[in-house]
């Protein structure tokens, strides 16, 4: 007799199927494009068993600051033996979703492969979330399990989520995952992965939006193979013998992909920091030789102050995503490496990077072409199209598209089939797109039309300028007001007149701010996206005041 589950190919595997019954009406998704060869999957798909296939058992798969090494086949041990006690001792069933929350590390890439292979919906988290929302995101997605790193229990148990069990990693407690999995009770034998249907929802990812309730992108199992087989094989062009590292942690989509499904999906290597800020990442490049690596362009900034010191020789692929890339920030990293960043832009909505370029095809100062697989375009609020060279709202389509967890904000980013992302950007007469804003980040200030990030491009090349942010401040005169935020490096005087001097041989005269404000550091969420808001909400001791000298509001003096 045929097992019933496979009467139906597209049948669900989902014994819990809160994810499936939540995903919005088919007719508010956008239009799926599956135009590549590589891309038309099978009706059956578990990405976790595809992404842990082929490579030889002694393969190093991830490695640690501290020098320990897994390799693949201790990776699919490991895998198995956490997928055994999710399934036997914590009672996971397919379509449970499941928190993981913890630093980046090989136990939490492990603990989300097997989460994926048992059928369940992995619901990754940051670890510097606090408790408030990590229970906005377990009441959005009803999550009644937990895998969490020991150090980062603490905030999990202080949300006091009703039904939520938790489950350590890391620890020696007898009920440790770490300990579970290595107890005779648990089988050794290999775990069958379930047999999920392509389209069933693999996870769920919270926006890190900067205001407002969270937003959960549920993606299926094909979306994470598609991620990897558009962006990473056509644009990334991974090897199996490269070791790939970032500062994204697994919590944020762009993490994920560059640290976890492209490196496995290539059968490479992952060096896995749990802490990879710009004073970390350099001297990991030179001791682990890295030659992959994903971070933002603030980074790359900060990066350069201490390039000197360390042997980078080792790079040969460079990716920076998260936010604008400013073509000084391009040049001066091309200057002093050789090397090209790949700029790209992703969405948490659509999992990964979906308009980049590599290599000679790479423009500084524009974001690139659609990723093969990907189509892009410019359009304006009611849907037309904009003319090249002409700012409008960019909207994609592709192998995945925005589906969110029972939202209403559905309908404002998926319109008539496309994915209309939030950024303002030009489509050039020969089919590059360049970054112009957000598109809540243009400012209007006496019917001057002025763009955040061109501002804040002028900013960064002045030799003292580290980071810059611009906010328009509403003004009853102009409507808004150009207000700059600089962030100095450490020795450089807080001088707003020569800084301001310095602008207007860079700018047009409109565009310069009315305001300098000085700051020790820019507000940014724990995945190192600014909070534009804080800015624009920081109180101002004197409204009236004309350009000038003034107290910073976020603690500096301008």
């Amino acid at each position: 007799m045929a097992d019933p589950r496979h009467a139906d190919p597209h049948r669900s595997a989902h014994v819990d199927t809160f994810a499936r019954d939540h995903l919005p009406p088919p007719e508010q998704w956008p239009e799926l494009v599956f135009e590549l060869p590589e891309l038309r999957y099978p009706a059956r798909l578990n990405c976790a068993a595809e992404l842990l296939t082929g490579p030889p058992d002694d393969r190093p798969v991830f490695r640690t600051a501290s020098g320990d090494t897994w390799t693949y086949g201790g990776l699919r041990e490991r895998v198995d033996r956490i997928a055994h006690v999710l399934t036997g001792d914590l009672g996971v069933v397919p379509g449970n979703r499941v928190l993981l929350r913890g630093p980046t590390t090989p136990w939490l890439a492990a603990c989300w492969l097997a989460v994926l292979k048992a059928g369940a919906v992995a619901v990754t988290v940051l670890a510097q979330q606090r408790p408030h929302e990590l229970r906005a995101v377990c009441e959005i997605a009803r999550v009644r399990h937990a895998l969490c790193d020991v150090r980062a229990v603490d905030d999990l148990a202080k949300a006091e989520i009703a039904g939520l069990r938790i489950t350590t990693f890391g620890g020696d407690a007898p009920d440790d995952l770490r300990t579970r999995t290595a107890s005779g009770a648990v089988p050794g034998t290999p775990y069958e992965a379930v047999d999920t249907a392509a389209d069933d929802v693999a996870l769920i990812a919270f926006t890190s939006g900067t205001t407002g309730r969270p937003k959960g992108c549920m993606h299926f199992h094909r979306d994470v193979l598609a991620i990897a087989d558009t962006f990473s094989a056509h644009v990334l062009k991974p090897r199996p013998d490269d070791v790939f590292a970032g500062s994204p942690p697994l919590g944020f989509t762009f993490g994920l992909g560059g640290l976890v499904v492209f490196p496995l999906r290539a059968g490479a290597s992952a060096l896995l920091l749990e802490q990879a800020g710009p004073k970390q990442l350099l001297p990991a490049v030179a001791e682990h030789r890295v030659s992959v690596l994903f971070t933002a362009p603030t980074a790359y900034r900060a990066l350069l102050d201490e390039l000197d010191a360390y042997d980078v020789s080792s790079l040969r692929r460079c990716v920076s995503a998260g936010e604008n890339l400013p073509a000084a920030t391009w040049r001066a990293w091309h200057e002093r490496t050789g090397l090209r960043i790949i700029n790209g832009i992703g969405a948490t909505e659509l999992l990964h990077i979906f308009v980049s370029a590599a290599d000679d095809a790479i423009r500084p100062g524009t974001t690139g072409v659609p990723v093969p697989g990907w189509h892009a375009r410019v359009q304006d609020e009611r849907g037309g199209p904009v003319p090249d060279g002409e700012p409008g709202l960019l909207a994609v389509r592709g192998p995945v598209g925005c589906r969110y967890l029972a939202d209403p904000r559905q309908r404002e980013y998926v319109r008539d089939g496309w994915n209309v992302t939030g950024d303002t950007y030009v489509r050039e007469p020969d089919g590059y797109f360049r970054y112009v804003a957000r598109a809540d980040d243009m400012i209007i200030s006496a019917g001057y039309n002025i763009a955040g990030p061109e501002v804040e491009d002028a900013l960064l090349r002045h030799p003292d300028v580290v980071e810059a942010a611009v906010v328009g401040r509403p003004d009853q005169r102009r409507g808004q007001v150009v207000v700059a935020h600089a962030v100095l490096r450490e020795g450089a005087a807080r001088d707003a007149d020569a800084l301001r001097a310095f602008l207007r041989s860079e700018l047009a005269p409109y565009k310069c701010p009315r305001e300098i404000v000085f700051l020790d550091a820019l507000p940014r969420t724990a995945t190192g996206k600014l909070q534009r808001y804080r800015l624009l909400d920081a109180p101002d001791p004197n409204p009236a005041a004309v350009p000038g000298a003034r107290p910073d509001p976020l603690g500096g003096r301008a």
